[in-house]
């Protein structure tokens, strides 16, 4: 949920290493900026930045992108990377709508963590899992395109189903209990953490397109 009103949230962002302020110049060559061919794998959403932060710092030898509307939210991820020297991690501020004009033929995965499940019918194309942001993942994936979702709402974890295996995803892994599937377990995100402590079940699934 967006928070409101943090105090000197835009300075603090702008003032952060980790912040891209330009992504666009980047598109097509963010191996530059990160100094190598690594593959970059990307979270849309990415709230807090629990889970990206620790992805990074698992995994030196790939680069991640968080990317985040809210300066309200994403500060909070600024704030945790303070005293953090993780070179293989960077932030966007931006609308999802704009993926395709920041990234072109370079992304391995892309994550998408407790997303807005946006449940009114009129609202169905703003989903992550829409065929209308499909086509745009079509674009920035380098390879095999890879989509991780976590959710705890079912609908929007039945309309993800739906909607990857008609756009040509095979789900290759599926779960509507992730706490009992040790199989499937990766960092937790703030939201994961907090409907976890409550005996929310977590869904989540892998999609694959060669």
């Amino acid at each position: 949920m967006r928070l409101k009103n943090v105090k000197n949230a835009a300075q603090t962002i702008s003032e952060s290493p980790y912040v891209i302020k330009n992504p666009l110049i980047y598109k097509g060559k963010w191996n530059k900026l990160f100094k190598n061919d690594n593959i970059i794998n990307i979270e849309i959403g990415m709230g807090k930045g629990d889970f990206i932060i620790e992805m990074a710092k698992q995994n030196p030898n790939v680069n991640y992108v968080g990317i985040e509307m809210y300066d309200s939210v994403i500060v909070r991820a600024v704030e945790k990377l303070n005293n953090e020297n993780i070179p293989n991690l960077r932030l966007i501020r931006m609308d999802a709508n704009l993926i395709n004009e920041v990234f072109e033929k370079e992304v391995g995965v892309i994550y998408l963590n407790f997303s807005d499940p946006w449940p009114k019918k009129r609202h169905a194309k703003r989903r992550l899992t829409s065929q209308e942001f499909l086509k745009k993942y079509d674009l920035v994936f380098k390879n095999e395109k890879v989509i991780e979702q976590k959710t705890d709402n079912i609908y929007l974890f039945a309309f993800s189903l739906e909607s990857l295996s008609t756009y040509g995803y095979t789900l290759k892994h599926v779960t509507m209990d992730l706490q009992n599937d040790d199989g499937l377990k990766t960092p937790a995100s703030e939201y994961e953490k907090k409907f976890t402590s409550k005996g929310v079940k977590i869904c989540m699934l892998k999609a694959y397109k060669k």
